[in-house]
């Protein structure tokens, strides 16, 4: 995730985060490769971002921008349902907030994303200093990203995918030969399988469960994909 920050001091480039489960995870296993996540913070960088970090003083230096295009487009609508969405879309940005904090139905979502608007992205405002990995828990919370993992003595490793994804998804977010050849998923919670001593223990105890494909995964799952190519 690429993380932009205005009027607020971090550190630029790529930073891991410190990702609790993972570190229990890396201690139980002690794997010979460890693959945590990352995430790139930039300065002023609204545009190339994923997310957005700001300061409340300074909320403005985002929003205008969308506010001029919105602007625009209301001036421009040809009908009266395109002149109450974007009446709608102001009068929510000049209270100051961002257009991530406004419902909007997947439809209007993307009539904002053609438009590069640039409040639609998760926006994070924050008062006084923060922890980076709060802030970057805060950003992914926003963003609907959740982990899942795979385990064992060659690596250890986190996979960030979107909140309620099937195991399918999850499956090809390791590699796409595994979901295009999925048959079934292997998964065990994460605190089941902190409880024994490693997977084939979790197995033998009844903590990891088969699933098929419509499976939705939670954060902190633990997986294993049966595939075929």
């Amino acid at each position: 995730m690429k993380i932009s920050f205005h009027d607020y001091d971090l550190p630029e480039g790529k930073i891991r985060y410190d990702d609790p489960r993972m570190t229990l995870l890396v201690a139980k296993c002690t794997p010979k490769k460890v693959s945590p996540y990352y995430v790139e913070f930039m300065r002023d960088e609204f545009a190339k971002s994923e997310a957005v970090v700001i300061s409340g003083k300074s909320i403005l230096d985002l929003l205008l921008e969308d506010i001029e295009k919105c602007e625009r487009q209301l001036e421009n609508a040809e009908s009266d349902s395109q002149k109450d969405f974007f009446k709608r879309c102001l009068a929510h940005l000049e209270t100051e907030t961002p257009l991530c904090d406004l419902p909007l139905s997947e439809a209007e979502k993307e009539t904002l994303r053609s438009m590069s608007v640039l409040s639609l992205k998760p926006v994070i405002i924050l008062e006084g200093e923060k922890p980076t990995t709060e802030i970057i828990e805060r950003c992914l919370e926003k963003a609907g990203i959740v982990f899942f993992y795979t385990v064992g003595p060659k690596e250890v490793h986190a996979w960030p995918i979107g909140r309620d994804s099937d195991i399918v998804t999850c499956a090809g977010r390791i590699h796409t030969d595994l979901a295009k050849g999925f048959i079934k998923g292997d998964v065990a919670a994460f605190d089941d399988f902190m409880q024994c001593h490693n997977w084939n223990d979790c197995q033998r105890k009844g903590l990891v469960k088969v699933v098929d494909r419509d499976y939705r995964i939670r954060p902190g799952d633990i997986i294993e994909i049966r595939f075929a190519l």
